[in-house]
């Protein structure tokens, strides 16, 4: 990589553009920039969650992700090019597998919530599958890989089973959804 980012102002975007990957320009409106920050939004937001106190493994695992995501970002930036790898979203599926066997089964919807960190991860979640709709409507108009839409679903997945397991290891359980509650 080098000294890529030594100069950090440019002054390039001050037009409404941006530069991708491959040296060409692209409005900074654009429906691929918007997935770009969208799935950058994402790992901050993952970033924050490890602020937290956090069992080891679920800390190595959203380490991992994280690395994930800037390889899909990646993906996303240098249009044409396939950076994540078919074992990537099945990490993640087998990480679902094992968290979600350690939990009930569920009855009713759960509202986000209980633990800090347990929020925090069903907010990262939402944003996920913000930063999902974002890439399909990308590959709506551009190509996408069927790997980057693949692992951001799975991360949806995962993040609702690691707010429910988080709170779990917190020692609460789910806050369920009580249909008219307040009628």
């Amino acid at each position: 990589m080098g000294h890529r980012l030594s100069k950090i102002v440019t002054r390039t975007g001050d037009a409404g553009t941006t530069g991708l990957g491959d040296g060409s320009r692209v409005g900074k409106d654009s429906a691929r920039i918007t997935a770009i920050g969208e799935v950058d939004e994402l790992n901050s937001l993952l970033g924050l969650l490890l602020c937290e106190s956090l069992p080891t493994e679920t800390r190595e695992l959203l380490i991992g992700i994280q690395h994930d995501l800037f390889d899909l970002g990646g993906e996303l930036a240098v249009p044409g090019h396939e950076f994540l790898g078919a074992g990537q979203p099945a990490r993640l599926e087998q990480a679902v597998e094992r968290f979600n066997a350690e939990l009930s089964p569920l009855k009713e919807f759960i509202l986000p919530g209980g633990s800090r960190a347990a929020a925090l991860t069903h907010l990262a979640r939402t944003v996920c599958r913000r930063a999902e709709r974002s890439v399909v409507a990308l590959g709506n108009v551009e190509t996408v890989s069927d790997t980057v839409r693949r692992y951001l679903n799975r991360l949806s997945d995962l993040l609702f089973v690691l707010g429910r397991w988080l709170n779990k290891q917190a020692g609460g359980g789910d806050i369920l959804w009580q249909k008219g509650k307040n009628a």
